[in-house]
C-alpha cells in the first residue's frame, strides 16, 4: 500500500494532499493568492501530523508539473524535489489540466459517456492554458495555450455537450456561452485531492521523473512583467 504525498501550486491555489492505496487521507488547501512559498511546507507538515505519519513514512511525492503559473510551478517543483532528495523518495510528474480534468468529471452529474471536459487556467489576456479529456480522463485534445474567441470549438461543441471549468474559464465564458451545448462549473476545481488516483497509478507502473533533471512544463516562456513604482520611469 503506498503513501504518496501529493503536492498542488500550479495556480493560485496552495494545495497538499496524504495519499494511501488512492485515497486522500489528508488534505491541507487555501485559495488565498501568493501563498504558496509560506504555506506550502506549514501544509505539508499539517498533511503528515494529522495522518500521523512522518515524512520517512511516505512512498513517493507527487507535484503537478503544470502547465501554469510559473512562479507556483517553480515552488511546487522545489520543493518536491528538495523532499525527494532529502528522505530519499522517487518523485512523480502529474499533469495539472487531466488532474483538474478528474475533478471536474466527479463535479458534474453523471450523464452521456459523450460529454468532454475542458479544463482551463488562465494565461493571461484571452488566452488559457488548456486541453479536451472524454468521461473517462483520456485526452482528446492535447495541452496547449489557445486564445478563445466565439468560434473556439465550434467543431466540438456541434455534436458534444463539452463543460468548461478553471479560473481560465471564467473570462471565456461570455465567447462560449452562447453554445447551447456549452456549460460551466463554478466551483473550484483543482486541487491536490485529484491527483490522487494518477499518483497511485504512476508509482504502481515505476513511472517516475529523474529528481535531478525533472522541469516544469510551463508550456510558455516566463515574460516578467514591468515593476512601476510611484515617482520612476
Amino acid at each position: 500500500m503506498a503513501t504518496i504525498l501529493c503536492i498542488e501550486s500550479a495556480t493560485p491555489i496552495c494545495s497538499i494532499a496524504l495519499v494511501q492505496n488512492g485515497a486522500v487521507i489528508s488534505l491541507q488547501e487555501t485559495e488565498v493568492l501568493q501563498s504558496h512559498a509560506a504555506s506550502l511546507m506549514e501544509f505539508i507538515q499539517l498533511a503528515l501530523v494529522s495522518a500521523k505519519l512522518d515524512i520517512s513514512a511516505i512512498d513517493a511525492v507527487a507535484v503537478s508539473k503544470g502547465p501554469g503559473s510559473y512562479t507556483g510551478l517553480r515552488i511546487g517543483v522545489s520543493t518536491a524535489k528538495g523532499l525527494c532528495y532529502a528522505a530519499d523518495k522517487p518523485l512523480i510528474g502529474i499533469g495539472t489540466l487531466k488532474s483538474m480534468a478528474l475533478g471536474m468529471i466527479k463535479a458534474y452529474p453523471a450523464g452521456e459517456t459523450s460529454t468532454l471536459f475542458c479544463p482551463m487556467i488562465d494565461a493571461r489576456r484571452m488566452e488559457v492554458y488548456t486541453a479536451v479529456y472524454d468521461s473517462s480522463a483520456t485526452e482528446i485534445i492535447p495541452v496547449s495555450a489557445k486564445i478563445i474567441d466565439e468560434s473556439s470549438f465550434d467543431a466540438l461543441l456541434k455534436s458534444h455537450t463539452v463543460v468548461f471549468a478553471g479560473d481560465g474559464s471564467a473570462k471565456c465564458r461570455k465567447s462560449l456561452e452562447h453554445h447551447p451545448y456549452a456549460k460551466f462549473l463554478d466551483q473550484e476545481i483543482v486541487s491536490a485531492a485529484h491527483m490522487a488516483s494518477l499518483a497511485d497509478e504512476a508509482f504502481l507502473k515505476g513511472s517516475f521523473e529523474n529528481v535531478a533533471y525533472f522541469e516544469p512544463y510551463y508550456l510558455k516562456d516566463f515574460i516578467a512583467g514591468k515593476s512601476i513604482v510611484k515617482g520612476l520611469r
